[in-house]
């Protein structure tokens, strides 16, 4: 067995195993301080809109020997507004223009014609309306609407309805961060990354899932017992699931960081980019938020129950019996390989082997019998 199985064995078996839901205040600052850096970033920066939301003209070259840049010069001093040129594997070129008209396109076309050294009827252009882009636009947050509304039904019928409050809440933070990760960094934003922020609520919620399956088993009867509290039982469900989400979650990553920095960054293929930095934001978010906020936030609501402070009343009672138990013992039976000191019955002025003190009036002292006493002196008795 590898060591990261090995340590997966333990972790399940509840042999080792980190505090999670005792720090939650931690992670709580952090996915706070997160999540202000994203908004405040989303409000500073905004999104870069791509055509499709704002409307314009696409205009697809045949294979040319002007470098992108060269392009990109002469596609924004022409059209008066700046242009995303991407290289094609062909050898041609894609540019993009926002809020550009018919006459415009025409304009724009046949001087992309004299620049690029290729024929006007052989630049293709496509115009894309805003409306499209609302539609689009509209669609994805009915969609995420009608998903979140779904996910905490079914959360609420097959677990409870703080799983599914805290569930959400995680839901909500994923997608925080993701957008503000795409304003920050500048990205633009097409309906690729739309669907990618839509595929990783499926994956956000994952691992959110197994944690709590694993914690409604292991918190069955537990106000039968007073061995644990459900914070305690909580943080055993996380850290014995720790290992498959970690396992999952590169997995899953590892594709999509390929798509990201090999296909987007290496080869320039500018859909990919839309797409895969969503998904890697997001399932990055999603592990997190499973393991730091949605269960501890379980915990906390759960604690609040009436009948959970009154399990943890109980469980924190039994421990300080048994402590003080223990320390007595501990001061009362002397250990394996060490003389009685006899604490229990001398006072503290005995040492040294002394006999302890007699409290009260002395009597005669015994003297122990010996059985050589009288042997070979004579009786006394007269012949």
């Amino acid at each position: 067995m590898s060591r990261l199985g090995h340590m997966g064995a333990r972790l399940y078996r509840g042999e080792v195993g980190y505090d999670f839901v005792g720090k939650r205040k931690i992670w709580y600052a952090v996915s706070i301080l997160i999540t202000i850096t994203a908004i405040v970033g989303l409000a500073v920066r905004g999104l870069n809109m791509g055509i499709e939301f704002q409307g314009g003209a696409v205009f697809t070259t045949p294979k040319t020997s002007v470098s992108a840049s060269d392009a990109e010069h002469t596609a924004s001093t022409v059209s008066g507004h700046d242009a995303i040129v991407q290289e094609l594997g062909t050898g041609g070129l894609r540019i993009q223009i926002s809020g550009v008209d018919t006459a415009k396109s025409d304009q724009i076309k046949a001087e992309l014609s004299k620049e690029l050294g290729v024929k006007s009827d052989d630049i293709n252009a496509d115009l894309v309306g805003p409306s499209w882009g609302e539609q689009i636009a509209n669609k994805a947050w009915t969609g995420l609407a009608v998903f979140m509304v779904l996910v905490v039904i079914y959360l609420a019928i097959a677990f409870e309805w703080r799983m599914a409050i805290a569930a959400l809440i995680a839901l909500i933070h994923d997608i925080t961060i993701t957008v503000g990760v795409y304003a920050l960094v500048g990205f633009e934003v097409t309906p690729g990354t739309v669907i990618g922020l839509l595929t990783i609520l499926g994956y956000s919620l994952y691992d959110t899932v197994v944690v709590f399956d694993s914690l409604k088993e292991q918190s069955k009867d537990l106000t039968k017992q007073t061995r644990w509290t459900y914070s305690e039982v909580a943080n055993r469900s996380i850290n014995s699931t720790l290992v498959r989400s970690i396992n999952t979650t590169v997995v899953a990553l590892l594709p999509v960081a390929g798509l990201l920095f090999i296909g987007g960054g290496v080869l320039g293929a500018g859909m990919l980019n839309d797409i895969s930095l969503s998904l890697f934001v997001g399932l990055a978010a999603g592990a997190y938020s499973s393991i730091f906020i949605a269960t501890p936030l379980v915990a906390d609501l759960k604690e609040r129950e009436p009948q959970m402070k009154a399990l943890k009343k109980r469980v924190l009672a039994k421990r300080a019996a048994a402590a003080r138990d223990a320390e007595t013992a501990r001061v009362r039976t002397p250990q394996d390989g060490e003389p009685d000191d006899g604490l229990d019955d001398a006072g503290p002025d005995d040492d040294d082997g002394a006999a302890p003190a007699v409290v009260g009036p002395r009597g005669q002292r015994t003297q122990p019998s010996s059985r050589g006493r009288g042997r070979g002196r004579p009786s006394g008795k007269r012949r």
